[in-house]
């Protein structure tokens, strides 16, 4: 296989992990009957994240790089957060729960 084939390859996988944020939401809100975020998205959103950055650098297409970076940014802060809130309710569950 030659590189530009494995990138391409890379390029697609990130990609479908984009795309599986998607259906993970949609699949969730459905179950549910409301719209809703579930954590798994935002981790696929990461990993597509990251993917398609790595392929925007190999690329070394500026647009496509500062698009993926930024959405990283919020990606991460979202995980934060919602490590921030499992943290708190973890500190003022009752006791023996």
């Amino acid at each position: 296989m030659t590189v530009d084939r494995w990138w391409l390859l890379v390029g697609f996988l990130g990609q479908g992990l984009f795309t599986m944020r998607f259906v993970i939401q949609w699949l969730s809100s459905e179950r549910l009957r409301r719209s809703v975020i579930p954590v798994a998205f935002w981790y696929f959103s990461l990993a597509g994240g990251i993917t398609l950055l790595a392929y925007a650098l190999w690329r070394e297409d500026p647009v496509f790089i500062v698009g993926q970076a930024t959405g990283l940014v919020i990606y991460i802060r979202n995980l934060y957060f919602i490590g921030l809130e499992n943290l708190r309710s973890r500190d003022v569950a009752p006791a023996g729960s």
